[in-house]
């Protein structure tokens, strides 16, 4: 926790000093749309290992985001309490871990990874995966919603709106009904927290805030009628640029589904011009990568994507403050200032004036402090 933030030096046995002329303090990084727990460019294929194995390939994961100077992270579908309490609990190096459990899929939804030609007992990943589970009906969305909030959830995450990574659901497909949609974001409120949906078209977001639903994912392909609806609801989204630009450049290689790859421009093409219209409607922007497998090493390439249609200032709000205000952690987080806590990174530089500094191969982050330690 921050003590004091002012211009004496600090007095004390146990008072250090660290010149930071030529440098930038600035609070630690939140990715607020993660999966610590996609291990595979190619989700599908995270079904196919043990558990206690894929907890391992997450904890790498997390230990590698810290590194890069994300000192919080939002997992929007496969963390999960145990990940939280070992995070909290020091058993090894990880950012703050905030966890939905698994998102909500609807059968033929985003989050069901069967081909069409697939049975049930095919594929092993449905009912229940890794990243998401299979929920049908007002009753098992409810029952679903209040178990992933008993094990400590800090949000629900719905599928609203096909995606690349699932071959069976268009882009356009609007999903969950009216009822179900509502019966989530009941009990969420019920429990004081929050529910982030998947959402990438005009319909599907516009649907989404006007049930409630307070976190937009991805947003690519919305209007600008649909984004004054957003700020006017108070809501928030959370683009995802560099997901699609790792799986434009490298996706092939590294092993993503060939229907993800013919799904790709769609989305990817039109993710700048979302953010032009987000901003001009004075929505908040918050700051996410959404990467998998071997492509998380890219997670700091979402600043450079960002800056070509915002400012650094901007850039860096998104990826602090914002972030920490869609977390509910306005205050504590995203902030240098007494009573926050001591997430910081040091940076060789001024990023307000070179964003630069954070992309992927640079040096610039010299130290990062998480729970008041340094740890790089």
């Amino acid at each position: 926790m921050i003590e004091t933030v002012g211009f004496d030096r600090p007095q004390g046995r146990y008072a250090a000093e660290v010149d930071c002329t030529g440098m930038t303090l600035m609070p630690g990084l939140i990715d607020a749309h993660f999966h610590a727990f996609a291990t595979e460019v190619d989700t599908a294929k995270c079904e196919k290992f043990p558990r206690t194995y894929e907890a391992q390939r997450a904890r790498l994961n997390l230990e590698a985001a810290l590194r890069r100077g994300f000192t919080t992270v939002r997992d929007v579908g496969g963390g999960d309490h145990g990940t939280w309490l070992a995070a909290e609990q020091g058993l090894f190096p990880s950012p703050r871990f905030f966890f939905c459990g698994r998102a909500f899929s609807q059968t033929g939804g985003h989050g069901d990874g069967r081909a069409p030609h697939e049975a049930h007992d095919l594929c092993g990943c449905a009912p229940t995966g890794v990243l998401s589970d299979l929920i049908d009906g007002v009753d098992g969305l409810r029952k679903a919603a209040r178990e992933a909030l008993r094990q400590g959830a800090h949000h629900l995450k719905i599928f609203m709106s096909g995606g690349i990574s699932t071959p069976s659901d268009p882009i356009w497909y609007l999903q969950f009904s009216d009822d179900e949609i509502m019966a989530v974001v009941d009990e969420a409120a019920r429990r004081g927290c929050y529910v982030a949906a998947h959402a990438y078209t005009a319909d599907s977001i516009a649907r989404a805030v006007a049930f409630g639903v307070r976190s937009i994912e991805h947003g690519n392909l919305i209007d600008a009628e649909t984004a004054h609806k957003v700020a006017n609801a108070g809501a928030f989204i959370v683009p995802t640029l560099v997901t699609y630009e790792a799986f434009h450049r490298y996706g092939s290689e590294s092993g993503a589904a060939d229907s993800t790859l013919e799904k790709l421009s769609d989305v990817r093409e039109r993710g700048l011009e979302a953010i032009r219209l987000c901003k001009s409607a004075g929505v908040r922007l918050g700051f996410g990568t959404d990467l998998l497998g071997s492509l998380h090493y890219l997670q700091r390439e979402e600043f450079i994507l960002r800056s070509k249609v915002e400012a650094p200032v901007d850039v860096l709000k998104s990826a602090t403050s914002i972030n920490a205000a869609i977390l509910n952690m306005d205050g504590k987080l995203g902030v240098i200032a007494p009573g926050a806590f001591a997430d910081m990174v040091l940076i060789d530089g001024n990023p307000l004036t070179d964003i630069s500094l954070l992309g992927v191969e640079s040096r610039a982050i010299l130290q990062i402090w998480s729970r008041g330690r340094q740890i790089v």
